[in-house]
């Protein structure tokens, strides 16, 4: 992820749309209240706007509110934050190739809706519109300001999030499994310590593991267990380890069973980062109130309860063919008949269940950057930009050729 603003569209000045007063005042109304999407409205320079409209001067009104239509759009859509400020967020947003701006503009022109166009971009979860109506009521600037940078997290996330996902969100430490809208199970979760931080992203989940192998990731190895090899390879087998080579070049697994570090189950969730989510043996962690311990990846509570959700409802399977595997001890995998998004989210003030929201623990301390990037300019370096490419869901098929429940921290 680079470390600038957001990219914003731009139209060639020769194919600049023709705006009439009206769509430009209309754009005008619509930056004076922005405060209430949590944006700024100096951000979008609104007298040079109305100086364009009174010029008389039909290339310059084209080219000023087009530029501030595509501007505003774009933070309305995407968020305005640079993403230097945005910590180890590493979503991926398809609004951009599924809503092309331009298209969206010149719609909106020929329509007369320019006000109702900007206002069709926001996220549509519920949650998002509960903030959004809790900032009208914020009493400081501290408590304003908390409120903006879980807009803006928002945004910068797939502005549907489909039909059925995961959702994990890292300061709540819990994880919710939504179906047709519907929140069908929580867990609680335990996430990364402050050393070892849970990224955000949304990788598709494929499948579930049930008795899964755990291969250890080479910061893991360092840790410790490649010194109990070296001292007492006895007491490494002990625990289930298996591996082959020595010093850089050591390879460990644990085997499946009761203490193996993944439990006995994990999500199949692709990602660069390898995180997952899945069990753990060391269920006292979900006793505490504030559960970062992990090593990044998302130990899930009632594992069984969770896993079998899974099977059953996107993978097909029966009730008996799930307690079947489990009592196996033998690595399963059931395929999801259709992949479905995990997001792995930050939000730090949610809807409290009460009409109003709450402030949760910034536990990675990643509101400060986004805060400070609020006093900034918003405008960013407009370029012209071509679709990018969409991202790749790995198939059944695909997702087989990794060894079921072999790699990933904990």
């Amino acid at each position: 992820m680079k470390d600038d603003a957001p990219v914003v569209e731009t139209a060639a000045e020769a194919n600049l749309p023709s705006w009439s007063k009206q769509n430009a005042e209309a754009l005008l109304v619509s930056i004076e209240g922005i405060g209430a999407e949590g944006l700024f409205a100096k951000d979008y320079s609104p007298d040079a706007l109305a100086a364009a409209i009174m010029s008389g001067d039909q290339a310059r009104l084209d080219k000023t509110a087009t530029d501030t239509f595509l501007l505003l759009a774009t933070h309305l859509r995407d968020g305005r934050t640079p993403n230097a400020a945005r910590k180890q967020w590493f979503m991926v947003d398809s609004d951009g190739d599924s809503e092309p701006l331009l298209s969206l503009l010149a719609a909106a022109l020929g329509a007369g809706t320019v006000s109702e166009t900007l206002a069709t971009l926001d996220p549509v979860h519920p949650d998002f519109a509960a903030l959004k109506a809790s900032l009208k009521k914020a009493k400081t600037p501290a408590e304003a300001n908390a409120i903006r940078v879980n807009m803006e997290r928002w945004r910068w996330m797939p502005r549907a999030l489909g039909e059925r996902y995961v959702v994990s969100n890292v300061p709540e430490y819990l994880t919710r499994v939504v179906h047709g809208g519907t929140i069908i199970a929580t867990h609680k979760a335990v996430v990364g310590k402050n050393s070892t931080p849970t990224p955000q992203l949304n990788p598709m989940a494929t499948g579930i593991i049930v008795n899964p192998t755990w291969t250890l990731p080479r910061s893991i190895i360092n840790e410790g267990i490649g010194a109990t090899i070296a001292r007492n390879p006895g007491a490494a087998r002990a625990q289930g380890y298996t591996w082959t080579g020595s010093g850089k070049t050591l390879s460990v697994v644990q085997k499946a069973g009761p203490g193996n570090a993944l439990g006995v189950m994990k999500m199949e969730m692709l990602n660069p980062h390898a995180i997952y989510l899945h069990d753990t043996p060391s269920k006292g962690a979900f006793a505490a109130a504030a559960r970062a311990f992990s090593h990044g990846c998302i130990r899930t509570e009632r594992a069984l309860h969770f896993s079998g959700l899974m099977a059953v409802m996107f993978a097909g399977k029966s009730p008996e063919e799930f307690g079947e595997a489990i009592a196996s001890g033998a690595t399963t995998r059931f395929g999801f008949d259709n992949p479905f998004p995990v997001y792995v989210a930050y939000w730090t003030v949610i809807p409290d269940g009460k009409g109003g929201v709450k402030k949760l623990a910034d536990i990675y301390g990643r509101d400060a950057p986004v805060v400070a990037s609020f006093a900034k300019p918003g405008r960013p370096t407009a370029t012209i930009i071509a679709p990018m490419p969409p991202a790749v869901v790995p198939t059944v098929t695909t997702a087989r050729v990794t060894a079921p429940g072999t790699t990933g921290i904990y």
